[in-house]
């Protein structure tokens, strides 16, 4: 059995209000040493908050922050950031523009003596791959370049943990899928322990060891990518992970029973009561008409690496919409059959007032 990862950052019970508003409400949370953690959620759900308490540049009203063991926030205790062992990544990189890159290495490093300074700049340097840029200001350098030299910057300290907020989102979409690329690899290279602050769930599945999906100040979920995204405990988690087809069911004990389908699930509901399939668009295969069950197709966008077909499937009231990797060959209009594949279809059953569930129940 492998090992479980110590824990870097332990967060209990925390809470941070602006005026009356809880912007976290007492929030728990473990953060796996060695490890990427990605803390997601739309704009406004408290993640940057959360990591500028970590950082300590912002204090809890409630709740404690231990780092490697050492409380740093709590009430009787605040560590400021310089005595915490972090590293901060901003979104803009805040490089300094009046010093060189090697000057901007250099800047977390002033305590140490000059000789062992300038052997931790080129060491870092050379790490991240910028040793030719060492004697560049900020403004002649692109954007991934900037994010290279913040990188280096950040990790100069040998920090024990360092905080990322947003880091790829001021690139453009090509380099920054290299750009997270070349980061992931080297976080992973040192064994370094990072928190990184996302809205995209792509780029979060992409780069997270653990998810943290936050809603409205609070964690709605915690988990690998691969247990959030096919295993999610709520309608919200399952629909920030990826989209899905909303169907309205009768529950019979044992299944979930739609008006294309039974889905046999777990749900803790009596016999006859509503209950709610999300769908992956995935989940759903066109076939020959006569297979599967009968629909029509309303309209087909060409995706690149895919296509995204709209299908009419009587008595729905909304279409269904699928993604498929394969060319379809039949045209807008046409009769086609359409099977499921049941293990994308998730099943929910309380809905919740705030997923505007309440059309449904008409459907």
């Amino acid at each position: 059995m492998a090992q479980a990862a110590r824990i870097a950052v332990e967060l209990e019970g925390l809470v941070r209000r602006f005026g009356s508003r809880d912007v976290l409400s007492r929030i728990s949370l473990a953060v796996p040493e060695g490890q990427i953690t990605c803390l997601l959620g739309q704009s406004g759900c408290g993640k940057s908050t959360l990591l500028r308490l970590i950082a300590g540049v912002d204090r809890p009203d409630g709740g404690r922050i231990v780092i490697d063991g050492r409380e740093v926030a709590g009430p009787q205790r605040f560590v400021e950031p310089e005595d915490r062992q972090i590293g901060l990544m901003f979104q803009d990189y805040a490089l300094f523009p009046h010093l060189s890159v090697d000057d901007n290495l250099a800047f977390g490093l002033r305590d140490l003596p000059k000789s062992a300074r300038a052997a931790r700049v080129a060491e870092i340097a050379e790490r991240i791959g910028i040793t030719h840029l060492r004697d560049h200001f900020p403004h002649s350098l692109s954007g991934g370049e900037q994010q290279r030299v913040a990188l280096a910057r950040a990790l100069a300290p040998k920090p024990a943990i360092l905080l990322m907020d947003e880091p790829f989102s001021n690139l453009d979409r090509g380099l920054r899928e290299r750009v997270r690329q070349e980061t992931v690899s080297t976080l992973r290279q040192l064994g370094a322990t990072a928190v990184i602050v996302t809205h995209d769930p792509h780029e979060a599945l992409a780069v997270g060891d653990l998810i943290v999906l936050m809603r409205a100040g609070q964690i709605e979920q915690t988990g690998t990518p691969y247990e959030i995204y096919d295993a999610p405990r709520s309608l919200y988690a399952a629909e920030f992970m990826g989209p899905c087809n909303r169907l309205t069911g009768v529950w019979n004990g044992r299944a979930l029973e739609t008006p294309i389908g039974t889905f046999a699930g777990d749900l803790a509901l009596n016999d006859g009561e509503l209950a709610l399939a999300c769908i992956r668009p995935q989940a759903l295969s066109i076939v020959p008409d006569g297979d599967g069950i009968s629909a029509r197709i309303l309209a087909k966008t060409f995706i690149g690496e895919s296509e995204m077909i709209d299908l009419q499937v009587h008595p729905l009231g909304e279409p269904l919409r699928m993604h498929s990797h394969f060319r379809v060959p039949m045209a807008v209009g046409a009769r086609v059959g359409l099977k499921l594949n049941g293990a994308q279809v998730h099943l929910f059953s309380a809905p919740d007032d705030r997923d505007n569930l309440s059309q449904l129940a008409k459907t």
